[in-house]
């Protein structure tokens, strides 16, 4: 029994890793394309957002099935909660891609501003680095490392606030600008959000490692935008 309970908690581990790497790549991806102006790109993030989502809800009927029928204690417990919960965050991050590629597909030739365009471009990278790095954390069980991914979530929201600036300043130049401004806007939002869920992703890791839920920045992402 015990043999076969740790080969599902391994295969449960497993397929959290990899829903992790589609996630990433999700953002990676939806960022490059509203960037380059690439709609097939977009397309395809929004063709690949249903496996996600399918592995969401796989990862949380496993989740409950092994926690009502092995009744596991302890260490085993926080990792199939861990794994649980944060599962969730990462369908999340797959959503807010979703939005950004829909972005691309709706915004059609209005005024881009390659300063806005670079630094929306720099939030990405910034972005997909935290969601990577907290996957890391969570495979090496590593809180130092999930601490240290959660500080960085401050230089995304710098980026969005210095986004918002420059795109308040070119709309209240030019009225035609305000379609284009409001993109730049709801994507650095989208881009600040999935900081705010790999940072809860830390946060589980933390949980993992010693038991206590803890709240490593001052903000936290409870639901959905």
């Amino acid at each position: 029994m015990r043999s076969t309970f740790e080969e599902e908690l391994s295969n449960l581990h497993l397929r959290f890793s990899e829903m992790g790497m589609m996630a990433s790549e999700a953002i990676m991806k939806s960022v490059k394309g509203y960037i380059d102006h690439d709609k097939e790109l977009a397309k395809d993030v929004l063709l690949k957002d249903h496996f996600i989502n399918v592995r969401e809800m796989d990862l949380e009927k496993d989740s409950f099935e092994m926690i009502a029928l092995q009744q596991p204690v302890t260490s085993d417990l926080r990792m199939i909660v861990t794994v649980l919960k944060a599962s969730s965050d990462l369908e999340r991050i797959g959503d807010h891609a979703v939005s950004i590629a829909q972005e691309t597909i709706r915004v059609k030739g209005e005024h881009r501003i390659p300063e806005i365009e670079k630094l929306i471009a720099e939030m990405g990278e910034l972005s997909t680095s935290i969601v990577e790095d907290s996957l890391e954390a969570y495979l090496k069980k590593d809180e130092d490392l999930a601490r240290e991914v959660s500080h960085r979530d401050i230089k995304i929201d710098e980026k969005s606030r210095a986004i918002s600036k420059l795109c308040i300043e070119d709309m209240q130049k030019k009225s035609d600008n305000v379609l284009s401004g409001t993109s730049y806007m709801l994507v650095a939002s989208y881009l600040e959000r999935v900081g705010d869920y790999a940072t809860n992703i830390c946060e589980w890791v933390v949980y993992l490692n010693s038991g206590h839920v803890v709240e490593l920045n001052n903000k936290r992402s409870n639901k959905k935008m």
